[in-house]
């Protein structure tokens, strides 16, 4: 069978590197470079700590390719797992916390709630004073996602996979109800399956077929900070639930800072910053600053990056035969990158066998929309 793949993210790759394992004719499109959209502009988390049974369920199929990459791939990933520590305020928040680490630990994950002064154990300069609960795990971490892209794209080469960059898709080609293929790079290129993994770009593409999506693009951007007193390596991915605020350490005491502060809009993909707002890191690093005591006035922002995250109402991805021979893996908000080798398997299984075992991916429909469902709460 042939299959066509509609970007050369880490999503994209993942898919193709299972579907040629099963001996499909595959293709790849990129309209840029391999792993060049979001997915190097992504901070690289692999946690297992969720707040949905699908998106634990997606993490735990993902983990064994990221403990093996090495193995597998002949990269290594610099996998780092100093854990993630997420932290409530607010009464409702901490309830949710607790409910949340019980289903985790239902499904095998060794994920733990913590009082605030436990937490200092792991993350010294934190401001116990402020939160009520927290919960961590120490299998959670970071990893590169560049490295992570060079393994899968040296593996789909090697598998025979022809991957055409600098190649936009303009269009998809339906006929009778079936997707028979697509425009790109102004050439007709027919396929029997067509797998839209194309991020933030999905919707537009989609829309061509009369699919709406609503899979928007929005800006996400990243500090790196060196803090008044440094940040520990061993310190984790610290986020603040109520506030949204996060930091992570980087090397030598530097600090990675990010949040979603102000007005969440819709930007153009092809034209959004890709740099940061200095107003935006002065407001990300003061509220690092009443998460953590490392961060104070006299910290200095180095620089930044911004990326873009592909967000669903419900922060769920869409995943899904959406017509006859178009399958869609889109819409991760912001967690596409860890969940990428689970994603692959699934998309491989729904072109191959007609459904998804790996995952029981029914909750990530596209007709959940207008219902009333549970949205993902742990969001980074």
């Amino acid at each position: 069978m042939d299959v066509a793949i509609v970007g050369g993210g880490i999503v994209g790759l993942a898919s193709a590197y299972e579907l040629a394992g099963r001996g499909h004719a595959v293709t790849v499109l990129e309209k840029g470079s391999l792993g060049m959209g979001s997915t190097a502009r992504a901070a690289g988390g692999i946690r297992q700590q969720f707040s949905t049974e699908v998106n634990v369920k997606l993490s735990l199929a993902s983990l064994p390719t990221w403990e093996t990459f090495e193995e597998r791939f002949g990269v290594d990933l610099a996998f780092r797992r100093h854990g993630y520590l997420f932290l409530a305020r607010e009464p409702d928040t901490e309830r949710t916390l607790r409910e949340n680490v019980a289903m985790q630990n239902a499904l095998g994950v060794p994920s733990e709630l913590l009082s605030p002064e436990e937490a200092r154990e792991h993350c010294p300069g934190l401001r116990a004073d402020r939160f009520r609960c927290c919960s961590y795990c120490a299998e959670d971490g970071i990893a590169d996602p560049n490295l992570a892209v060079q393994g899968y794209a040296g593996a789909v080469r090697e598998a025979g996979v022809e991957v055409r960059t600098k190649t936009p898709v303009t269009e998809l080609l339906e006929e009778g109800g079936h997707v028979t293929g697509l425009v790109a790079g102004g050439d007709r290129v027919e396929a029997d399956s067509v797998v839209l993994a194309a991020g933030a770009w999905t919707r537009e593409l989609a829309t061509g077929l009369d699919i709406e999506l609503p899979i928007a693009p929005r800006r996400r951007s990243i500090a790196v900070v060196d803090p008044e007193i440094s940040v520990p390596e061993t310190d984790p991915l610290t986020a603040d639930l109520d506030t949204g605020a996060y930091f992570m350490p980087e090397r030598d005491g530097v600090a990675f800072v990010g949040g979603q502060i102000g007005e969440d809009r819709d930007v153009d993909p092809d034209g959004y910053g890709e740099g940061i707002e200095m107003l935006w890191a002065a407001e990300a690093v003061e509220r690092a600053g009443d998460l953590a005591t490392y961060f104070g006035p006299d910290s200095r922002i180095r620089r930044g990056w911004s990326g873009l995250y592909a967000v669903t109402p419900d922060s769920h991805p869409v995943i899904e035969e959406s017509l006859p021979g178009l399958v869609v893996a889109a819409g991760f908000s912001g967690h596409g990158f860890m969940h990428a080798p689970a994603t692959g398997k699934v998309v491989a299984e729904l072109v191959s066998d007609g459904e998804a075992s790996t995952v029981d991916i029914a909750p990530l429909s596209s007709d959940r929309f207008g219902e009333e469902g549970r949205v993902e709460r742990n969001v980074v």
